[in-house]
């Protein structure tokens, strides 16, 4: 399906501010599911841009805006093709045997930064007792992370502004309530507590026409996680939603955690006080 993205953000500054210096990961990837056709950036004020692949193969622009300004404009506008996933039923091979390949050894020390916790996806005691209560395990790998995204997906409530980008898996249990980030962490926590491998998503997902309309504006910019599965390799769970990711989803980059993938983050000399809003709308191209 061919998705058109614009994904803009704007910050206004109470008084003139300087060097500014901002990374950037708004750039689609190309990989088996999606193929980005067009990327374009623009940068209210002009400015020169670098462009870097990181650790985890995200693409990252960056740029110094030196000139004092008072508004700074980042427009993101893609193109991008995607398909659902081949979901080959049987590639998993025996639930014991799935288990044994992500316990080896070999496959811990290979992705062993996908199976750590972090700041965001932690290993609290109230996380560990919430993974350890999950059943599905008996069905091997892909069978316990359906059931883990089916628990997120009925144990909590999605409530926008009920936390901030700063949230913790442990907080969330807490809370009882929380929105994409916030489950895609816990879906981590969970994971890499049973010994999965799984990194953190961020994207955009189309549901305009589930809403009998062409735009998303409620659930564009969004969240989830790939999960390496024994036989079928990195495959994607939207525990906000309790399904799979298909052709509807638009990745922009993964990590161990929103820390690793965030869309835009900088700094600058000047005043505190600041207004950011952002409009992300995603359309389908018919036709």
């Amino acid at each position: 399906m061919r998705l058109e993205i614009s994904h803009v953000t704007r910050y206004y500054y109470a008084d003139p501010v300087t060097d500014s210096v901002n990374e950037l990961r708004l750039a689609p990837r190309t990989d088996e599911r999606q193929a980005c056709y067009q990327h374009q950036l623009t940068i209210e004020p002009n400015v020169s841009l670098m462009s870097y692949e990181d650790y985890f193969g995200n693409r990252v622009y960056s740029f110094t805006a030196n000139d004092p300004h008072r508004e700074l404009v980042i427009t993101s506008r893609s193109t991008v093709v995607t398909r659902d996933s081949e979901m080959k039923k049987g590639l998993e091979g025996d639930p014991v045997a799935s288990w044994n390949k992500v316990k080896s050894e070999e496959f811990i020390n290979a992705n062993a930064e996908y199976l750590l916790p972090t700041v965001y996806a932690s290993f609290h005691p109230s996380v560990v007792n919430f993974a350890l209560s999950i059943e599905g395990e008996e069905g091997g790998v892909f069978a316990f992370v359906k059931s883990a995204c089916e628990r997120i997906f009925n144990d909590f409530e999605y409530k926008p502004l009920s936390t901030g980008v700063h949230t913790t898996s442990d907080e969330l249990i807490g809370l009882g309530a929380g929105v994409c980030q916030d489950f895609a962490h816990l879906l981590l926590s969970v994971c890499r507590i049973k010994g999965v491998a799984a990194r953190y998503v961020s994207g955009y997902h189309f549901v305009g026409d589930l809403q009998g309309r062409d735009a998303d504006f409620e659930q564009a910019s969004h969240a989830w996680v790939e999960v390496y599965v024994p036989g079928m390799g990195w495959q994607g769970f939207d525990p906000t939603n309790n399904g799979l990711v298909d052709w509807r989803y638009v990745k922009l980059a993964h990590g161990r955690d929103y820390l690793d993938i965030v869309p835009v983050k900088g700094v600058y000399r000047g005043t505190g006080v600041q207004t950011l809003s952002v409009h992300v709308d995603v359309q389908r191209v018919t036709g």
